[in-house]
């Protein structure tokens, strides 16, 4: 596995129960700030192998990206751990969004 991927994985791994991150955010934390689609497909192609919450991870605006069945799921997973949506059907970042303080880019590197 990459360092990249390493580190992604061991981020994402991280977000608590009732908190979201952004890919960008993820991206940024992981050492490559322009890599948010990178992020989808490590979620994507990793999520079941390492038990990743990758329903915690939404965009950058606070919305869910998914479709159909799938946004259904991740919507109903943030709301079982208390996450609530507000009319438009987006996430408050500030309320819910999860950043790692105690964590430094160096911590993944």
């Amino acid at each position: 596995m990459e360092a990249f991927t390493r580190k992604v994985v061991s981020i994402i791994s991280e977000i608590p129960k009732g908190k979201v991150m952004s890919y960008g955010q993820i991206a940024r934390l992981a050492g490559s700030p322009r890599a948010a689609r990178q992020i989808v497909r490590i979620l994507h192609s990793m999520s079941d192998k390492y038990n990743l919450p990758w329903h915690r991870v939404i965009n950058s605006k606070g919305q869910i990206v998914l479709s159909g069945d799938h946004a259904d799921t991740q919507r109903k997973l943030l709301e079982e751990e208390g996450i609530c949506f507000q009319e438009d059907g987006s996430i408050s970042l500030e309320e819910f969004g999860f950043e790692p303080i105690h964590l430094l880019e160096d911590d993944y590197m």
